[in-house]
């Protein structure tokens, strides 16, 4: 995998994008669970023993079933995707908690990346008119700053915004040590959360020197609203 240099990429995708629309890949975790995955599957023989099950941690595929991603990744390049989302959806540590996976945050991170930019590279070597890119799905984590989790204690908060930043920078970090081309908040329903995102990846911008193009994709619920 060859590294890219994130200004040369982001002036490639201005001048794509002024001539064209590029083509997102779909779902990653439709395909996912259309595998059927059983909890070993999910397991492979890295986390053979690992203490909490991991069934459903989709993220950890990238590095016990890597060949399951690769192969989602390709189907999409197949398909047309000019961007591709690297299987990082839940890979903030908050989220990786839950499954006792908090301490592989950067592996998965940039391991996801690599997974992804790996075919991006075979793929635009293959029609260099057509380049690929990756994109980081960063997910809304499963954990709310607006929602209290006691109704009769509307101040409370299981975490503190300060925290949902630390997450998210971490993985961020990973994401920018994998090489990603751009950052992909996504699925937002919780503007607390994401502007605690922002605020995070304005902070690992500053930190690394590095600056990436970022969109952003929201979730509207019925009636038009999202969370305030």
């Amino acid at each position: 995998m060859t590294e890219s240099d994130p200004a040369a990429v982001q002036t490639q995708l201005q001048e794509l994008l002024e001539r064209r629309i590029l083509l997102l890949d779909g779902s990653m975790g439709a395909f996912i669970f259309a595998r059927k995955l059983d909890e070993m599957g999910y397991r492979g023989k890295r986390f053979a023993d690992h203490p909490i099950d991991l069934r459903n941690c989709n993220d950890v595929l990238v590095l016990s079933r890597p060949e399951i991603i690769s192969d989602i990744h390709r189907m999409y390049l197949e398909a047309g995707s000019d961007i591709i989302e690297t299987d990082t959806f839940n890979a903030s540590g908050i989220s990786l908690a839950e499954y006792g996976l908090d301490e592989f945050t950067r592996e998965i991170n940039r391991e996801a990346v690599r997974l992804a930019k790996t075919l991006c590279e075979e793929y635009t070597r293959k029609n260099p008119l057509k380049p690929r890119f990756v994109a980081a799905s960063i997910g809304p984590m499963n954990v709310s700053l607006t929602q209290p989790i006691d109704d009769t204690d509307p101040s409370l908060r299981a975490v503190t915004f300060d925290e949902v930043v630390q997450g998210y920078s971490e993985q961020i970090h990973g994401l920018i040590e994998g090489g990603v081309d751009l950052l992909l908040p996504e699925t937002s329903f919780d503007t607390a959360n994401m502007k605690a995102c922002l605020f995070a990846i304005r902070q690992v911008f500053d930190e690394t020197g590095i600056t990436l193009p970022v969109m952003i994709s929201g979730t509207i619920f019925d009636g038009g609203r999202t969370l305030q």
